[in-house]
């Protein structure tokens, strides 16, 4: 659990691991130098439980670097990440280990999942799967956050842990795990995510760079070695593309020429393309723009 002035939810979020049906484990809190009352709440639950261990940063790290210091520091076989404003319910973390001790070939496993009309959970995705359940069927897979995630910590120190700081790390990290590990697929219902002002994630929400930073990832994923034929690869880029174009031309128009200015100078486009798009975008007169996403 990482934790950066959450004095109003820290206390719920710890309850609610401590209100777990499975009961074999450990609780790392690593405060990234929080300024109001964080510190003090976690340090009473520390003081009433062994399995509470609180570690305090002496400099802010940010997100990910912090998720991986709380890594290190903890000495499970698997790795949860509970965001200290969000919950965990009671059966969660008997669900998830359960499932995941089902498929030892599995190196992590993701849950809130909306329903598989074709087979029900938990069930096991390839490598090969998994890119083609996302990119392919554009059923979504990788866009979720640590909360519904499951790691082997085996996996997770073969490929070092999260390396992307930004927004988009997870993300980065689900693409990074599948292009060698398979992936548990498990249902919903197993933890609760928080929507509030105050959340990390609330700018990915209001800046149109920050989502777009997704596409580059992507296409920085097919240029890898990845699990997909040359033909499907060269398939996602194309839409992949495509739907960068699309995002540029309306945030041209819903935000700012600037904002789409910083979206295409990070894309590497001529302008052709995007010339073209707005162009064909304006001249149709369209009332508001979907995101396309």
């Amino acid at each position: 659990m990482t934790a950066y002035n959450r004095e109003k939810y820290i206390a719920a979020a710890i309850e609610s691991v401590l209100a777990s049906t499975f009961q074999n484990y450990e609780l790392v809190i690593v405060d990234d130098c929080s300024t109001d009352r964080t510190v003090e709440i976690a340090r009473r639950y520390a003081g009433r439980d062994e399995r509470i261990k609180l570690f305090i940063n002496e400099k802010n790290l940010g997100q990910f670097e912090n998720r991986n210091l709380a890594a290190r520091l903890s000495r499970g076989k698997y790795l949860k990440y509970l965001d200290s404003d969000d919950l965990l319910y009671p059966t969660g973390l008997e669900v998830l280990a359960g499932m995941m001790e089902c498929y030892p070939e599995a190196g992590y496993g993701l849950c809130s999942l909306i329903q598989d009309d074709r087979r029900v959970y938990p069930f096991l995705l390839t490598p090969e799967q998994a890119y083609e359940r996302h990119f392919i069927e554009r059923v979504q897979l990788f866009h979720k956050a640590p909360l519904s995630s499951i790691i082997k910590r085996s996996a997770y120190d073969a490929v070092g842990g999260f390396t992307n700081p930004n927004g988009e790390g997870d993300y980065e990290m689900w693409l990074l795990l599948s292009l060698q590990h398979h992936v548990a697929l498990m249902p919903d219902g197993v933890v609760w995510y928080r929507v509030h002002d105050e959340q990390i994630d609330f700018n990915r929400r209001s800046d149109p760079f920050v989502r777009f930073r997704y596409f580059l990832v992507t296409l920085q994923y097919m240029s890898k070695d990845c699990p997909l034929s040359p033909a499907q690869r060269n398939q996602v880029v194309r839409e992949t593309k495509r739907d960068m174009t699309r995002e540029i031309a309306i945030s041209f128009f819903r935000h700012s020429p600037g904002k789409a200015m910083q979206m295409y100078r990070a894309a590497g486009f001529r302008f052709g393309r995007f010339g073209r798009y707005c162009l064909a975008i304006a001249f149709a007169k369209l009332p508001f723009f979907p995101s396309g996403k």
